[in-house]
């Protein structure tokens, strides 16, 4: 008979064992771990929908032109340049999460985005500090950036770790219904904020208030990341180490992975350049191209993000049953075969029409949402995880996904064609279907490198 061994350096805390060959999980210390890693997303996102739709009020806070153009773009500029440092973050985050563990790394990505986003709003504005003023903006956002290189891999990798293998794709969910939570959390206090304050009041200090309640959410968050033990499979890992410090060379995380890392850089680039283009840039195409009712555009994203919240964690539970490649297929196809349907209903420009349009693009995009979770962390091995999960990512997103609605715009400006968001997608939806066809199922296996996992009775 196996006797059953604890898993952690601290067994007398953690829940998580092994019998024999197989780690045996708590279902309460799983929902804390989904918790802890889905708080930090929401958070990331939560400033995310703050800084899109507070950009004007900004661009008159820190940047002086009195041209709302260039203030905007100065704004969005400042909002970019996060996106430059993600990869640096996940270049120094994702190794160091497979070495000192990953619940250690998480606690300091939350401190540090906690503490960009709690940082904006104490900056003077331009007319009290000067040229001061963006440069702390500017600073704030690299921090908040090089933070989130190392969030999502780390996230996605510590849900990843701690669930059952049968369950991973349901609790993986949750990861993302913490994006929608905070993206409408964000963009819903900001609306509300407009609503409620004269412009005067908002200019003055009420544009503070969104960035200020970072730092409770940042507090709430870093307590209950400080809360859990390390996950099963690290722990093992350092087990199976001479040292108690597991090292991997950077070079092993990417050229040792490589054919994984470009099977991720795909997946990751049908995700984000959906993602970006449903929630970052439609509400300005409603906007800026069909002169459709800003705040009328801003209540449909929403609306279609609460949908999605509502159909999350079913589908991360049909991924359980039915696997991951079909889930993440059906939606480049999807996308492949209802983008420009779904564009000419929105181009049509009535409520309903827009409503339904924008609602089956969103119910495609929870194909991704749902499985990629629980898909990208199980295409690499236990000791490298963290690190070349988080590589592959951040240099998608920054090259694909946070360029999107630059790109498309772009696109039509060249063109004068207001298809091309419709065309964008599908090309994307191409590139993460070849990714499908090559991609292993992992749904109801282990993890490459760790035991089979189950959960307690």
């Amino acid at each position: 008979m196996a006797t059953a061994t604890a898993v952690s350096p601290r067994p007398q805390t953690h829940r998580a064992s092994k019998a024999g060959n197989v780690t045996v999980t708590d279902p309460a210390l799983v929902k804390r771990a989904v918790k802890a890693a889905a708080l930090g997303n929401a958070m990331e996102w939560f400033d995310f929908g703050v800084y899109s739709y507070i950009a004007v009020t900004l661009g008159k806070v820190f940047f002086p032109s009195g041209n709302p153009t260039a203030q905007l773009l100065s704004t969005f500029g400042a909002f970019a340049a996060a996106f430059l440092v993600r990869p640096l973050g996940g270049m120094v985050f994702g190794p160091l999460g497979d070495r000192v563990g990953r619940q250690k790394v998480l606690a300091v990505t939350m401190i540090m985005m906690a503490a960009g986003t709690f940082a904006i709003g104490l900056i003077p504005s331009y007319a009290t500090i000067g040229v001061g003023a963006p440069l702390l903006l500017l600073a704030a956002r690299l921090v908040q950036g090089f933070s989130t290189g190392g969030e999502y891999a780390g996230a996605s990798t510590f849900i990843a770790e701690y669930a059952p293998d049968k369950k991973r794709g349901f609790f993986g969910s949750w990861l993302e219904f913490g994006t929608l939570a905070g993206y409408i959390g964000g963009a819903g206090l900001v609306t509300l904020m407009t609503a409620l304050l004269s412009s005067a009041d908002l200019l003055s200090w009420g544009w503070r208030i969104p960035f200020l309640i970072a730092g409770p959410m940042g507090i709430i968050g870093l307590y209950l990341r400080m809360r859990l033990e390390e996950t099963p499979a690290f722990a093992a890992e350092v087990e199976k180490a001479e040292a108690a410090r597991p090292k991997v060379p950077l070079r092993d995380m990417v050229a040792g992975q490589w054919k994984a890392l470009l099977l991720c850089m795909g997946l990751v680039l049908v995700f984000n350049v959906t993602d970006y283009m449903l929630l970052s840039y439609m509400p300005s195409f409603l906007t800026s191209e069909l002169k459709y009712d800003e705040t009328h555009g801003l209540l449909v994203v929403l609306g279609v993000m609460a949908l999605m919240m509502i159909v999350q964690p079913f589908a991360g539970a049909l991924t359980d049953r039915v696997g991951r490649r079909p889930v993440i297929a059906a939606g480049c196809a999807g996308f492949l075969f209802l983008s420009i349907p779904a564009l000419l209903l929105i181009r049509q420009g009535s409520l309903l029409a827009v409503g339904l349009g924008m609602g089956a693009l969103g119910l495609l995009l929870v194909c991704f949402t749902a499985a990629m979770p629980a898909a990208l962390p199980a295409l690499f091995p236990t000791r490298v995880r963290y690190g070349s999960l988080s590589i592959g990512f951040n240099v998608s997103v920054s090259l694909f996904g946070g360029t999107t609605p630059l790109v498309v715009t772009a696109l039509i400006g060249a063109t004068g064609n207001l298809m091309m968001p419709a065309y964008y997608m599908m090309g994307a939806a191409v590139i993460g279907g070849f990714a499908v066809w090559r991609m292993s199922e992992s749904a109801g296996r282990p993890l490459p490198g760790s035991a089979p996992s189950v959960e307690r009775a």
